[in-house]
């Protein structure tokens, strides 16, 4: 009986949503997209925009997000409108593009040169412009896989297990330059684990609603932390040693970074959403 009684406050709860987990994707990347707008122009601010190929993810951004936006008011977040459909595959495959070649070219900047524990630590982070390539598969994904089906969720799901397994790699390589010397440094990469560990299953078979239920609260805490970092993070670097406030968000501790579990969480409650949906109309 208590069962059912949460499933239907379930059930409630997503029939007030004025949109569906498609659209709801299309949404989220526009929104990420627009976002690395500003988060490109930060973390590039560091060494002031050196290289003239620095600027190629920013100007993306901000023509891809205008492209997307187009998209959406054309077919009214259907990814399958032939205008959002067409807009959406080119800033999909311009995104994944434009994150391979950013992770190369990161890694080229000392690790290539050095292949040494200490250089992939100090290089620039290597795993961070794979956000562009996640953002581009969601927006081909959604054009290529069939909506309310089990497959489509469980590629929601595969993108938000990679989210996380990158955020355990950023996590790790960040907090290793200081040498972990907060204690509450490790918790994003015991949290980042415990998200990868409990989406796993959700990538390939079909799960009880029970383990859902557990996904949802995994997912939630990953939103406390990725709150809790952004408020430690923010307080570093207010209290940062250069006279100018701009330059200790610029060289201090990374600002957004934590807000990625909050992001990539957001993702996982959308694949989670349409798993239910798919639990609920199997019976």
């Amino acid at each position: 009986m208590a069962m059912k009684s949460n499933d239907d406050a379930v059930a409630k709860i997503t029939a007030k949503i004025p949109v569906g987990p498609a659209e709801a994707i299309e949404l989220f990347v526009f929104v990420n997209l627009a976002f690395l707008t500003v988060d490109i122009y930060l973390a590039h601010s560091i060494n002031e925009f050196a290289l003239n190929a620095e600027w190629i993810p920013f100007y993306f951004s901000i023509v891809g997000s205008i492209l997307l936006l187009v998209g959406m008011a054309k077919g009214k977040l259907n990814p399958n409108e032939p205008t959002a459909n067409i807009l959406g595959h080119i800033v999909g495959w311009g995104s994944i593009a434009t994150g391979i070649a950013g992770m190369i070219l990161h890694l080229e900047s000392r690790f290539f040169e050095e292949m040494t524990l200490k250089s992939l630590v100090y290089a620039a982070p290597f795993v961070a412009p794979l956000s562009y390539t996640g953002v581009g598969l969601l927006l081909v994904m959604n054009r290529m896989v069939k909506f309310e089906t089990k497959a489509w969720s469980q590629w929601v799901m595969i993108l938000t297990l990679g989210g996380f397994a990158g955020n355990f790699v950023l996590s790790v390589l960040d907090h290793a330059q200081n040498g972990f010397y907060e204690w509450t440094e490790w918790i994003p990469v015991a949290s980042a684990a415990l998200a990868v560990g409990v989406l796993v299953p959700m990538t390939w078979e079909a799960v009880t609603k029970e383990y859902m239920k557990v996904v949802l609260v995994v997912m939630l805490l990953q939103m406390v932390i990725g709150t809790l970092g952004f408020y430690l993070h923010g307080v570093a670097d207010l209290a940062g040693p250069a006279a100018e406030m701009w330059d200790n968000f610029v060289f201090g501790a990374p600002i957004f970074a934590p807000l990625l579990f909050c992001n990539i969480a957001l993702l996982g409650l959308i694949g989670l959403w349409a798993c239910w949906e798919c639990a609920k109309a199997e019976g």
